[in-house]
């Protein structure tokens, strides 16, 4: 019975939903007293000092370490905003890891609720970290502004380019035959997105996935770092973080847990359904800015990011890391993710991770 919940729950969060957005206006139509016109100055007033947002540097924050999906995310982001012009400031990234992004959303969700000029990227852990049971969070999308959807990506189960392993399906029976034999590596914590990842595979071939040695690091890089350097046999993530590691000869991705073979460096990398494993991870990735960011920012974030992916410059940037553009603006955005929350929590719950 779990299987069947968590194979159902599994297939429909992999698909990228539609929302609808909801908005609502008023006005009236008395005529103003003098007293109303000194209103309406005290309210226009804060509108017109946020339409000269922004009025100073920015920064774009990536919750890991060097070289994952989301410092990479946010540095192609900083570098299009740079390249087209879009922004007139200076703007920089810095990278925060601990805890697949929990430490970093403990510090924004309570000091950083009004700090226009502090922005971030990130993915499924925001909903997974706040929903599963062990290192959860108390702090989820709900405690900052949806700017955007920019991307779309796929899970990865990679090893070492000298592993003897050369396809799923080997790995899957030596982890069937004993799941504590080979030591799984991602760049978040267990019960987080990378696990998911690592373990997807290995539900759907009839493996306990709790039995499954699942080792967490801050941030692909260093998750990159520990299965180069030996310290673990297998690794799941995102499949554009691996880009730079498939062409140094670095590593080998067994499987991508797409619908079809993705292009690029991965255009030969067969997919997990093409090798008897039917299942999908889809990966998103957004934009963030603080819950009580005001309203004169929200604007020219949403009119900024619509002409960033609709640059050139942003769709060449695509190409060369493998993504994906899927666009879905603020309030669309706010939907979905409260759809995936609920999906995700149904997922966790089958695996007995839920919080």
């Amino acid at each position: 019975m779990i299987k069947n919940v968590l194979a159902a729950s599994l297939k429909v969060t992999s698909i990228s939903l539609l929302a609808i957005s909801l908005a609502a206006c008023g006005n009236g139509a008395a005529k103003p007293t003098d007293a109303t016109s000194d209103k309406a100055k005290e309210t226009t007033a804060p509108a017109q000092a946020a339409s000269k947002y922004p009025e100073k540097a920015l920064s774009i924050i990536a919750p890991s370490g060097a070289g994952g999906g989301w410092d990479m995310t946010a540095r192609t982001i900083a570098k299009v905003l740079s390249e087209t012009k879009a922004l007139d400031k200076p703007i920089s990234v810095e990278n925060k890891p601990g805890g697949g992004g929990a430490v970093f959303m403990a510090e924004y969700a309570t000091k950083d609720v009004k700090d226009n000029y502090k922005l971030f990227v990130s993915s499924p852990p925001i909903l997974i970290n706040h929903l599963k049971k062990e290192g959860n969070t108390p702090y989820g999308y709900a405690d900052t502004t949806p700017l955007a959807q920019l991307t779309k990506d796929y899970g990865a189960v990679a090893v070492a380019a000298n592993s003897k392993y050369k396809d799923l399906k080997s790995l899957l029976d030596d982890l069937k035959a004993d799941p504590t034999k080979l030591t799984v590596a991602g760049g978040s914590a267990p019960g987080s997105m990378d696990h998911l990842v690592s373990i997807l595979p290995a539900f759907k071939y009839g493996i306990d996935p709790k039995k499954v040695k699942y080792v967490s690091y801050d941030g692909g890089g260093e998750a990159v770092t520990a299965l180069l350097g030996g310290n673990a046999d297998v690794l799941g993530t995102d499949a554009s973080s691996l880009d730079q590691y498939v062409k140094a000869g670095k590593i080998r991705i067994l499987a991508v847990a797409s619908p079809q073979r993705l292009g690029g460096s991965m255009k030969d990398v067969p997919t997990m359904k093409e090798q008897g494993v039917d299942a999908e991870f889809l990966i998103w990735r957004g934009f963030f800015g603080p819950k009580n960011m005001d309203a004169g920012a929200k604007k020219f974030w949403e009119d900024t990011i619509k002409k960033m992916v609709d640059s050139d410059t942003w769709k060449k940037e695509m190409t060369a890391n493998n993504w994906e553009t899927d666009y879905k603006k603020a309030d669309d955005f706010k939907t979905f993710l409260g759809q995936q929350e609920t999906q995700l929590k149904d997922m966790l719950t089958a695996l007995g991770m839920q919080k």
